[in-house]
């Protein structure tokens, strides 16, 4: 973005120097053909179907400085993948589906008859949507029809189904989980798919890629898979080599390309790695040293995760092959669709062919996936439904607050209705301007009811909620304007199960060692303070 910027200033410094000395007789008339430009994309922007809060800053930018605001937009705003890149992207979701909601139907009317024979099905009257779903064990009664509502809208709008009864372990600490997915990688058979937003090739990853060197020598296939924004600074062709000397598949999401790419702002931000197609981990952590406190800039960071075991990680497998072969410009959809055929089993893994788990490690859970290429919003309005949902309390975490006009109605409404809302933000920052624009959405919380705490011990990179207690969702999802419009993320929704208590009970502990900001940040602000503040949520959209 600071490349992008730089050469938009530089353009708009280039072009008044040209203005002045080369096109002096035609200034007027190029002016006012970029003025017409710029209302025309003005008007494109106002067109579009996203909320205001993208739209509004864009459009002030373009039409105050013409020059540097369509250089920008271009660059950084403008969804500009071509139609071609739409399509083969579009096949691969449709092909996702058809994948994981055919094969899930048809699993999930053997499951309902086993439950039959066994006396174990609860409801026999339900819609189709809620029989998938209830089968093998109950649900919380509290959390039932809510969990199903939510589920029933990730099926028919992300088309992620369902799972029941699946094995789930909650991190509260990136290096905790860095200890136990090296368990799970030495234990590889098939394959092992890994998709990171940043890889730092450093001691962090150290052990990781000796494992990975060592399977790949055994014939178990490895798939590396980075953003390279994400991963810029640590990794460099000299890492795709070597990898791939070692028999580790490598790829790189949308490289940088600042003058020919006009997608520059969609990246690549989840986190999953797939095992055997029988684990898999996700959560906010990257694979690189401050998540595993090898180094601290800014405090103890802060960052959690899950590990699944079970059926669920279908969708997982599911998520990783379709982006592995969305950055194939040729048979991207054909190799994905063989591909998909040859690592997802058969024959669907349940629990009740896993009688050694233990009843209460148990959840039922929906990964879902998000893309930035389509209209659906699923990782905010996955938030919003279930801020619509709370009844007793609404818990957050995000190391960015920097939420649209809905997302904020969201937030107040639940306030007012009584439920407990809280948001736990840094109290170590990473990026000072985003900081002060978390910081500039605190007097309004605050004065409708929301509870605002800063993480005191250093920087909280997770991004969690928590829901009355017995529902709650893990991912990659931050509560922020490129989370929501322009990253491709995943999340996990889970009910019920140790792993949902884990949650409660940490963020109960982060609640314990963050501070009250209720007092430093009342509602009524100084003209020169709010000045500021709309300035800076002006310009919220473009970080």
């Amino acid at each position: 973005l600071m490349i992008v910027t730089a050469l938009a200033i530089a353009f708009q410094v280039y072009w008044i120097y040209v203005s002045v000395t080369k096109l002096y007789g035609a200034y007027h008339l190029i002016t006012a053909g970029i003025e017409i430009l710029a209302v025309i994309i003005s008007i494109y922007i106002y067109g579009t179907h996203t909320t205001s809060g993208l739209k509004v800053p864009w459009i002030i930018l373009i039409l105050t400085v013409p020059e540097f605001g369509i250089l920008m937009y271009l660059m950084v705003g403008f969804n500009g993948w071509s139609y071609f890149t739409r399509k083969r992207y579009r096949q691969l979701d449709l092909l996702a589906e058809e994948v994981l909601c055919g094969r899930q139907k048809a699993a999930a009317e053997e499951r309902r008859l086993r439950g039959v024979e066994a006396g174990k099905v609860r409801l026999q009257t339900d819609s189709s949507e809620q029989a998938e779903a209830h089968t093998m064990r109950a649900l919380p009664p509290e959390a039932d029809s809510d969990f199903l509502r939510q589920a029933g809208y990730l099926r028919r709008y992300a088309h992620y189904p369902a799972y029941t009864d699946q094995k789930v372990e909650y991190h509260k600490d990136a290096a905790l989980a860095l200890e136990e997915l090296l368990l799970d990688l030495r234990s590889a058979k098939r394959f092992i798919f890994m998709e990171y937003h940043a890889i730092e090739d450093a001691p962090g990853f150290d052990r990781i890629e000796e494992i990975l060197t060592e399977k790949a020598g055994e014939g178990v296939l490895i798939r590396l898979f980075y953003d390279e924004v994400g991963s810029v600074g640590f990794l460099n062709r000299r890492f795709i080599r070597k990898m791939e000397a070692r028999g580790i598949e490598c790829r790189v999401f949308n490289p940088m390309r600042p003058i020919l790419s006009t997608f520059l702002n969609n990246r690549d931000h989840r986190k999953i790695t797939v095992i055997d197609g029988r684990i898999a981990y996700t959560g906010g952590y990257n694979l690189a040293m401050e998540y595993f406190h090898l180094t601290e800039p800014y405090g103890y960071w802060k960052d959690t995760g899950v590990r699944i075991e079970g059926e669920a990680v279908r969708s997982f497998t599911v998520m990783f092959l379709c982006m592995w072969h969305a950055i194939r410009r040729e048979k991207g959809t054909d190799e994905a669709r063989a591909e998909l055929e040859r690592f997802l089993p058969d024959q669907a893994v349940t629990a009740v062919e896993k009688p050694e788990y233990d009843a209460a490690s148990m959840s039922w859970c929906v990964p879902y996936a998000d893309s930035p290429l389509d209209e659906e919003r699923v990782g905010e309005w996955t938030y919003m439904n279930l801020l619509e949902s709370a009844k007793e309390h609404a818990w957050f975490v995000t190391p960015y607050l920097v939420i649209t006009d809905e997302m904020l109605q969201s937030f107040l409404l639940a306030a007012r209705r009584g439920v407990d809302v809280r948001i736990i933000t840094p109290g170590i920052p990473d990026k000072k301007i985003t900081y002060a624009v978390t910081r500039s959405f605190y007097a309004s919380l605050i004065s409708n009811g929301v509870k605002i705490y800063e993480y005191t011990p250093g920087f909280c990179h997770a991004k969690m909620c928590m829901i009355d207690g017995n529902m709650a969702v893990v991912g990659t999802i931050n509560l922020d304007y490129r989370s929501f419009y322009h990253h491709f993320e995943d999340g996990v929704l889970l009910c019920g199960g140790n792993a949902v208590d884990h949650i409660r009970e940490d963020f109960e502990e982060m609640f314990r060692v963050s501070r009250k900001v209720e007092a430093k940040y009342p509602a009524r602000r100084s003209r020169t303070l709010r000045i500021g503040q709309c300035l800076l949520r002006l310009l919220a959209p473009m970080l």
